[in-house]
């Protein structure tokens, strides 16, 4: 069976699916939807596997909202686009529904949103509430990660994804200084990780360089007038804000392509038993990331190059050198450090360029 490509859009009232069947016959479909679930079946378009029975199948979409069969349903079909539009009713009209553009997450199970750890501590404090584990302090120095001496792998030292990863580099020592700059990470601490990244830094700072860019800035000047495609999203966002005060409209303003449409449905979903910790390391390795992302889209004013992706691994630290950050402070000292070390235009006008700029698309939402 083929997952069809897809769209979801909204108005107050109606939730409208727009599915691309271009092999399947129009009078052969089904569709059946209750609550949060909906499926969808059109030879050969299916997202899961078959079983006996129609409504025992596995839903195509999740939904972030409850829809109801009420009569008002219509659909259609576009024989020249090969399309089925859906328009089916909300069960509480005026209700907004959260993360349509988010297919990877429509996509997965209900199992997998809902994760839990399946090991507790006996008498341990009631469970925080969701909203209250997700309040982070990102400002308060926390203590560095440190392996534990019962580690399993007491020579190996973990990194990645939630501190999650171990052995990854121990056969690719030959490719190593093509992915990473740290030497053999599997025996490095973070501590010493960090020591090695900070002394690499002070050690490829060229001050020559940097007065240059400095005090001949034409071309940093430049570049620093561009607007990347998250600018004008932010200013319809806040204009909005400002007229509405619904704060929820906003993911309305970032439209993924197709091409990014095809690449979510193409991801793998995984959920990940993280603890607070792991978690606050996890989303600062995300903005060190994203800095290193709006520092490279700023100069070359959106377009992409063969040094692309070494400016991004560079400029990042969890990339580069597998750092696990302690706090946002750290992050951005790491980035600023790395763009008046690195890459060719070394100024800071575009350090903090950057900082604005992953600020607006954070502020833009999921």
């Amino acid at each position: 069976m083929i997952t069809p490509a897809f769209e979801l859009t909204q108005d107050p009232d109606f939730l409208t699916i727009i599915i691309r069947v271009p092999y399947a016959r129009a009078s052969e479909f089904d569709v059946y939807f209750e609550g949060e679930d909906f499926k969808f079946y059109a030879k050969p378009y299916f997202l899961r596997q078959v079983v006996e029975g129609f409504k025992k199948k596995k839903p195509l979409l999740t939904l972030p909202g409850r829809i109801v069969e009420d009569g008002r349903e219509k659909a259609s079909y576009n024989t020249d686009k090969g399309t089925f539009t859906i328009r089916l009713p909300k069960e509480i009209p005026g209700q907004y529904f959260e993360g349509l553009d988010m297919l990877t997450s429509l996509l997965a199970p209900k199992k997998s949103r809902s994760a839990k750890p399946l090991v507790e501590e006996i008498g341990a404090s009631a469970e925080l509430s969701e909203e209250e584990e997700e309040e982070f302090d990102w400002e308060i120095e926390q203590i560095p990660y440190k392996e534990s001496a019962e580690s399993t792998l007491p020579l190996q030292y973990r990194y990645g994804f939630g501190n999650l990863r171990s052995g990854v580099f121990q056969r690719l020592q030959d490719e190593l200084s093509e992915v990473i700059d740290i030497k053999d990470p599997d025996q490095t601490p973070v501590d010493e990780r960090r020591r090695k990244r900070l002394a690499a830094e002070a050690a490829k700072f060229d001050p020559d360089h940097y007065l240059a860019d400095f005090f001949e800035d034409e071309a940093i000047q430049h570049v620093l007038k561009y607007k990347p495609w998250w600018v004008d999203a932010h200013k319809k966002m806040i204009a909005l804000q400002r007229e509405s005060h619904q704060e929820h409209d906003t993911p309305t303003f970032v439209v993924f392509s197709e091409e990014e449409r095809e690449q979510l449905r193409k991801f793998t979903n995984k959920s990940y038993l993280l603890d607070k910790r792991s978690r606050h390391h996890v989303y600062l390795g995300l903005i060190d990331i994203l800095l290193a992302y709006c520092y490279e889209i700023c100069v070359n004013e959106g377009d992409k190059n063969v040094e692309s992706s070494w400016n991004i691994r560079k400029l990042s630290a969890t990339l580069c050198w597998l750092e696990s950050f302690p706090s946002i402070h750290d992050v951005l000292v790491s980035f600023g450090r790395r763009v008046l070390c690195y890459p060719l235009h070394r100024h800071f006008g575009l350090v903090t360029r950057a900082f604005n700029d992953t600020v607006m698309i954070l502020q833009l939402g999921k």
